[in-house]
C-alpha cells in the first residue's frame, strides 16, 4: 500500500515542478515594445542579425530585418570577431570597431535590463569596410550640422537681446510721444522675430524630399544606362541649385540569386550612382548620407513576374532640403503711426 502512495505521489510532484520552472523568468519570451523596440528576458538565450544603427560607449543598437531595435551590452568577455572560413578562425577586432550602419550577428543572453549581454559578435570583411566607409561620410554631415545649429543659436540669442532693446524703445517712444499703439507693433514684432528663430532651430534635424527618383538596372548588373546617366543629371542639377540638401541613396535587386548576393549587388548599384554624382557633377560626399544595399527587401513590384523584377532591380534617390536652413530669415518690421 505504501508503494501505491508513492505512486500516486510522483506524477503529482512532477507536475508541481513543471507549473514552477513554466513561470519562471528565465523561460519568459523575448517582448516587442509598441515603439519597435524589443525587451530580453533575463537569461533568455538569443540570437538576432540586424544593422548597428546607435553606438554607445559599452552598447550599441541593432535593427532587425522586421525594423525591431535591440539594445546590446559588450564585455570582457565578449568575443569579436569577422566570420571564419575555411581552415579559417575569423580576425580578432576590438569592442570600439563596432560602428554604425555594420551589419552583424549577435548571440548572448538577456540581462536584468532588457539587454542582450552579446557572447559572440560576428560580421563580414565586407561588411565592416562597407561600415566604415558609412561612418567616414556621416561624420562630416553630423559636424556639420552641429556647427549650424550653434550658429542658430547664437542668432536666437542676438534676437532676443534685440526683443528687449526694442521693448526699452517702446517704452520710450510711448512716454515721449504717448504712442501705446507703436509701442505695442514695435514688441509684437521683436517677439514674432524670436518665435521664427525658434521654428528655424526646431527645423534643424527636419528633412523634406524635394525629389525623388528611381534608376533601373538589367539583371545581375551595376552598369549605368545612358537612360539613368540623364535621370542622374536632373538629380545633380536640382541639388546643386538647393540650399541645405543631402542625397539619400538606396539599393535593391530583384529575387533572381542568392540573399547575399543580392545584398552585394544592390550595394554595388548605390555605390554606382554615388560615383556617377560625385565623379560627373561634384557633389560632395558629406551631402551624400548612408549609402546602402537592402537587397531583395522592400520590393516595389511582383517578384514573380518579368515586369516586376525589372521594377525591383533598382536605386532609389532622394534629394532632401533641410527645413531649418531654408526657411525665411527672421524679419521684424514695427508698425508705423501718427502722432
Amino acid at each position: 500500500m505504501v508503494f501505491t502512495k508513492q505512486k500516486l505521489f510522483a506524477p503529482a510532484v512532477l507536475t508541481t515542478c513543471l507549473l514552477v520552472f513554466s513561470a519562471s523568468p528565465a523561460f519568459a519570451q523575448d517582448t516587442t515594445n509598441p515603439s519597435g523596440s524589443r525587451t530580453v528576458a533575463s537569461g533568455q538565450k538569443m540570437k538576432i542579425k540586424g544593422v548597428v544603427t546607435r553606438r554607445d560607449s559599452d552598447t550599441f543598437t541593432v535593427r532587425d530585418m522586421n525594423g525591431v531595435d535591440t539594445v546590446v551590452r559588450l564585455s570582457d568577455r565578449t568575443s569579436v570577431k569577422t566570420n571564419g572560413g575555411f581552415l579559417r578562425g575569423g580576425t580578432n577586432y576590438a569592442q570600439t570597431s563596432i560602428l554604425r550602419g555594420l551589419n552583424l550577428e549577435i548571440e548572448g543572453r538577456g540581462n536584468g535590463s532588457g539587454e542582450i549581454e552579446a557572447d559572440k559578435v560576428r560580421f563580414s570583411d565586407t561588411d565592416m569596410r562597407t561600415a566604415r566607409a558609412v561612418e567616414s561620410r556621416a561624420t562630416p554631415l553630423e559636424e556639420r550640422a552641429s556647427s549650424t545649429e550653434t550658429k542658430l543659436t547664437q542668432v536666437e540669442a542676438n534676437a532676443q537681446r534685440l526683443s528687449g532693446q526694442l521693448d526699452e524703445l517702446a517704452a520710450v517712444s510711448n512716454a515721449a510721444r504717448g504712442g501705446a499703439k507703436a509701442a505695442q507693433e514695435t514688441a509684437d514684432a521683436a517677439v514674432a522675430g524670436v518665435n521664427l528663430t525658434n521654428e528655424r532651430i526646431s527645423a534643424l534635424d527636419d528633412y523634406e524630399p524635394q525629389t525623388v527618383a528611381a534608376v533601373n538596372f538589367k539583371t545581375g548588373s551595376a552598369f549605368l544606362s545612358p537612360d539613368t546617366k540623364t535621370k542622374l543629371d536632373d538629380i545633380a542639377t536640382k541639388a546643386l541649385n538647393a540650399k541645405g540638401y543631402v542625397i539619400e541613396v538606396s539599393g535593391y535587386a530583384d529575387t533572381t540569386g542568392s540573399i547575399e548576393r543580392n545584398r552585394a549587388l544592390s550595394q554595388r548599384r548605390a555605390d554606382a550612382v554615388i560615383r556617377y554624382l560625385v565623379e560627373s557633377h561634384n557633389i560632395p560626399l558629406r551631402r551624400i548620407v548612408t549609402p546602402y544595399g537592402y537587397g531583395e527587401t522592400n520590393p516595389v513590384a511582383d517578384n514573380t513576374s518579368r515586369e516586376g523584377r525589372a521594377e525591383n532591380r533598382r536605386v532609389e534617390i532622394k534629394l532632401l532640403v533641410n527645413k531649418g536652413l531654408t526657411a525665411p530669415s527672421p524679419t521684424m518690421n514695427p508698425g508705423t503711426s501718427g502722432n
